[in-house]
């Protein structure tokens, strides 16, 4: 189940964190281009890696995705 979904300042570019029935938990990273006409395309899914807490995926979160780190950080800015 997706618990939080994080856009960057442009809109461009989304983080999905998701919790697991196990309680871990993973995310994917997504994209919208406009030929596809405002729609989210999956750009790494990281499903398969699972975390312990929510500070460890956000952690690798803002690795794969760099601008999770401004977006998630009170007072940066965009």
């Amino acid at each position: 189940m997706t618990i939080n979904s994080i856009e960057d300042a442009s809109g461009l570019h989304c983080v999905d964190i998701m919790n697991h029935p196990d309680g871990t938990f993973s995310f994917k990273v997504f994209r919208k281009d406009p030929e596809d006409e405002g729609r989210w395309t999956l750009v790494g899914d990281y499903s398969g890696l699972r975390f312990q807490n929510e500070n460890d995926v956000f952690r690798e979160a803002a690795v794969r995705a760099p601008w999770l780190t401004d977006a998630i950080t009170p007072g940066t800015a965009h």
